[in-house]
Formats: C-alpha cells, sequence, structure tokens
C-alpha cells in the first residue's frame, strides 16, 4: 500500500511555487493592478504552512495552504483601504469573482451589522478570470496543471493521475522548471491536497444525506403521529355522539384521559369539560 504524504510537509504545492520571489512579485502585480519591477522589494518570511509577504512602502499578504491572500495596510489612509482576498481553486462551481461577507455566517440575521468584513473571492481553477491569468501567467500554469490531476482522477489512481498530469505538464512547459526540481514532493503534495479536498467533499456529502435521511425520518415520524391522532379524533368523536364520557372514551381507546382531555381541546368541541354533563367522569 502506498504510505500517505505526512500532513507536517513544510509547504503545500501553491505556497512551493509562490515562494519564489520572481512568481510572487508576479501575482503580486496581477492582483493589485501595480507594476513593479524588482522582486528584491518583497520581504517573504515563511512560516508553517503559510508565506508571508510585504511589499515596501505598500501593502503586506499571508498566503496559506488553503489558497488565501490577506492583505493589510500598517497605517491608516483614506486613498489606501485594508483588502482581503481568497484564492478558491476547489472542486465545486463558482463564480470569477465574489464577495462573501462575514454577516452571512451570523446566525441571527441584522439589517445592518456592527461588525462586517468583506472578502473578494477570485476563482482560479482553470477558465476562470482570464484577465488575471494573463498577467500572472504562472498562476495559469497552476492552473492547468491542478486541472489535469482533477481530470485524471477519475479516469485512474490518483498516484497515476498525478504522475501523468506532471509528465503531461513537463513535456508541455507547465511549471516545467519547478515540476523538474521538486517532483517527488510535487507529486507528493499534489496526492495529498487532491485526497484531503476529496475527504471533506465526501464529509460534506455524508453530512447532507445525514440531514436528508434524517429529514425524511422526521417527516414519516410526523406524518404517523398526524394520521394517529386524526384517527383518534375521529373515534372520539364517534363516542361522544353515543354518549361516552371521558373516562370511558380513554378505556375503549386504551388512552390515558389526559390524552383524551387534550385531543378534546384540539378539536375544539369541548368548552369546559367540567361543566358539560355528557364529559362527566
Amino acid at each position: 500500500m502506498e504510505k500517505k504524504p505526512n500532513r507536517l510537509y513544510k509547504s503545500r504545492l501553491f505556497v512551493m511555487i509562490f515562494e519564489d520571489k520572481k512568481n510572487l512579485l508576479e501575482l503580486y502585480n496581477a492582483v493589485s493592478g501595480k507594476q513593479y519591477k524588482d522582486p528584491e522589494l518583497l520581504e517573504i518570511s515563511t512560516l508553517e504552512n503559510a508565506i508571508y509577504m510585504s511589499m515596501r512602502n505598500d501593502l503586506s499578504f499571508l498566503i496559506d495552504a488553503r489558497l488565501s491572500l490577506y492583505g493589510h495596510q500598517s497605517t491608516y489612509s483614506p486613498n489606501l483601504p485594508p483588502r482581503f482576498l481568497v484564492f478558491y481553486n476547489g472542486g465545486e462551481e463558482q463564480p470569477d469573482r465574489r464577495v462573501l461577507k462575514l454577516s452571512d455566517l451570523y446566525a441571527v440575521e441584522e439589517r445592518e451589522p456592527k461588525l462586517e468584513l468583506e472578502v473578494l473571492m477570485l476563482n482560479i481553477n482553470a477558465g476562470h478570470n482570464p484577465d488575471l491569468m494573463r498577467a500572472s501567467h504562472t498562476l495559469w500554469e497552476y492552473a492547468q496543471y491542478t486541472s489535469r490531476v482533477r481530470k485524471y482522477a477519475k479516469e485512474m489512481p490518483i498516484a497515476e493521475a498525478v504522475e501523468r498530469a506532471i509528465t503531461e505538464s513537463i513535456r508541455e512547459g507547465i511549471l516545467k522548471e519547478f515540476l523538474e526540481k521538486h517532483r517527488t514532493e510535487a507529486r507528493n503534495m499534489s496526492i495529498y491536497e487532491y485526497d484531503e479536498e476529496k475527504h471533506m467533499r465526501q464529509e460534506r456529502e455524508a453530512a447532507w444525506e445525514d440531514g436528508r435521511k434524517e429529514g425524511r425520518k422526521s417527516g414519516f415520524a410526523e406524518g404517523e403521529k398526524s394520521g394517529k391522532e386524526k384517527k383518534l379524533k375521529d373515534q372520539i368523536q364517534k363516542k361522544l355522539l353515543k354518549g361516552k364520557s371521558v373516562s370511558e372514551i380513554a378505556d375503549a381507546l386504551e388512552e390515558d384521559e389526559s390524552e383524551i382531555i387534550k385531543l378534546l381541546n384540539e378539536i375544539n368541541m369541548q368548552a369546559d369539560i367540567k361543566n358539560v354533563g355528557r364529559y362527566r367522569k
């Protein structure tokens, strides 16, 4: 059995690629619309599964293992407001751009939330955000490579799918230098990331299915209970018309008197159990 990649690898594929200052500057310019030329202006600190990057006199970014890009401005300026971005490359269909709001996660909806945060999500899957991909060729190559892994993983075991994607990409000049230099690590990263994404997707699908089953079970139980109560009410009405008392009805139907009284109240046939003679105990 093939050994699964170690969860504690220093970096994942996206982070590994953009740890290179040249690639990171290209991505930074593509996202920000700037035209910086000197990669040495970037200051990079490698964290666990993440890289922190700052541009002198400009925004700072943190790129983590989930392809998130967070920006902040250290000093207030009305011309340079904080910006928060997320790179999305999951398997679920998403638009090119989408604004995520913190308030959408509130348990209780607020018309004017006192605390709000808006994050711009950019879809970096193949075929999305063509302008961004043209501005960052490395990002386009990354999208092409991950797209091939997903495509082939539907046709063969994931290890074979990754190996085929790497071989084809190198042959066609997609991330060629990076994949040739880091082939083994990139292979392990891709297998792990795909397995993790697949696992999380399966977990969500299982949760949804459990919810559907529980809902159907609950609906069936409610329907069964409703049908039973309707039958009891019909029987109670028939026995009331025959002059039976609450006690007699309870004995005949093998129900507690309290349940019979509750049902009588629900069908509005008892104005006052104590004062109506035919409902005598």
